[in-house]
């Protein structure tokens, strides 16, 4: 196995190295880059944060959970190489100093990277950049401060990087290679992002066996239009999701902005979030509500199949071995979704509740529904009953404490660390009440309600 790519300016190839082995060990133990640092080890600190650049431009990732060949013909810059070669700070590190933005300086190392690829990019949305990057010593203030401070000075030139050819590694160079590797290697652990599959490795310790790196598979990933709807490659990460269906789904592009962070977003993947099955991803109620295809592959077979029966019972999905999820059908439709996302933190937290609606009505009746939860059952589930208990009625707060009560009929909660089974059941109820109050122009956005 060979691996290239630049680090801090200098090409580095590696040929023996575990394929697992993650940015952040290597940068640590092998090269001794010590300012990126270990704080939570699962993506959520921001501590590790690098700045990574290939074909599609530069985005902040976390070391923690990248591992090594997914680099592959891309660059890397860490904390060391933010400042000039010649050892001029960045304008970002001079500001931090000016405005004293750091306190211990544990985090900040992950501050400067973030807010560096930031200014490379000309993105000012600061509370965005950096909602994956947390201090618990200095306060944002003067952070925030830095950063803006730090805007209009130029790029120093060596922040542009350039990425080398990749080496001649195991990754797939596209789908169709991929999929004659995968029928013939049904039990390797298919890696996309490793926002999810990182964590295996990082707390779990386990040993994933043979691995696919999915990164070079650049047919998987984008989204175009197609057969009368948008379709979604499933390498199609979050970041590049968001921007492409925000004219589309504007709701869903909201919910977008709080999956993780801006490193999680840059680096997970749709179709991760779909195939891992997860009972609280937020990605499947919005495209169930959507009425979204799943489009899989195994071979040279296809087949299609509504995203809500892709998934069968907790960690069960309707899946073959060595089939693989290549893609996502949304068909055009208006946009009358709603995405309610309930957690503990606004920002980088996962649901304890996501509720998601697609409601039409029509001369005052309800002629179309379709409402999606996750966090209810143990699989991202559509809400039948409540929708046949709105479907025909007039639209009005008598027929929405129907579909509140039919709710109850074919939801079972759990209790857990997020919320109790009778708060998750209250609050999906209060989610219809919230999508009807929404359509007769009241206050239901919390950022709206004041006292």
């Amino acid at each position: 196995m060979k691996i290239r790519f630049r680090l801090n300016g200098e090409t580095v190839e590696l040929t023996q190295v575990a394929p697992t082995t993650t940015l952040l060990d290597w940068l640590r133990l092998e090269r001794g880059l010590n300012g990126t640092k270990e704080g939570c080890n699962e993506g959520d600190c921001g501590a590790c944060s690098v700045m990574v650049t290939d074909d599609s431009g530069a985005r902040t990732q976390n070391a923690c959970i990248l591992f090594l060949p997914q680099l592959d013909g891309k660059a890397v810059r860490t904390v060391e190489g933010i400042a000039d070669p010649d050892g001029t700070p960045h304008p970002v590190q001079k500001q931090m100093i000016d405005h004293h933005g750091s306190q211990c300086g544990f985090c900040t190392p992950g501050f400067v990277v973030s807010m560096a690829t930031a200014h490379l990019n000309g993105a000012q949305d600061y509370d965005t950049q950096l909602a994956g990057n947390l201090c618990r010593c200095t306060g944002y203030a003067p952070i925030i401060r830095a950063a803006s401070a730090a805007h209009d000075a130029p790029v120093p030139p060596h922040m542009r990087d350039l990425c080398p050819p990749s080496a001649d590694d195991y990754s797939p160079k596209n789908s169709n290679d991929f999929a004659r590797w995968y029928e013939q290697n049904p039990d390797a652990t298919l890696i996309a992002g490793a926002t999810d599959v990182g964590l295996w490795v990082t707390k779990a310790l386990r040993d994933l066996g043979p691995v696919a790196f999915l990164n070079r598979c650049g047919d998987l990933r984008g989204v175009s239009r197609r057969d009368g709807g948008l379709y979604i490659g499933a390498m199609t990460t979050l970041t590049e999701l968001r921007d492409q269906i925000a004219p589309h789904y504007a709701s869903f592009a909201q919910m977008i902005d709080r999956f993780g962070s801006t490193q999680v977003r840059n680096a997970a993947t749709i179709g991760g979030n779909i195939a891992n099955g997860s009972p609280i991803g937020d990605g499947p109620p919005a495209l169930i509500a959507l009425g979204a295809r799943l489009h899989l592959r195994r071979g040279e077979a296809r087949r299609q199949i509504p995203l809500e029966e892709f998934f069968i019972d907790y960690g069960k999905q309707d899946r073959a071995p060595g089939e693989f999820v290549e893609a996502i059908h949304i068909p055009d439709q208006p946009d009358v979704l709603a995405c309610y996302k309930l957690s503990k933190r606004f920002d980088q937290d996962i649901s304890a509740v996501c509720g998601c609606f697609a409601i039409s009505v029509d001369q005052g009746h309800v002629s179309a529904a379709r409402i999606a939860f996750g966090g209810m059952a143990g699989t991202p589930k559509r809400a039948a009953k409540a929708e046949a208990a709105l479907l025909g009625q007039p639209w009005t707060m008598a027929s929405v404490q129907s579909a509140q009560q039919a709710l109850a009929q074919e939801f079972t909660p759990l209790s857990d660390a997020r919320a109790s089974a009778s708060y998750r059941m209250q609050a999906a109820q209060n989610m219809i009440e919230r999508y009807w109050r929404g359509t007769q122009g009241l206050a239901s956005d919390l950022h709206e309600v004041t006292a």
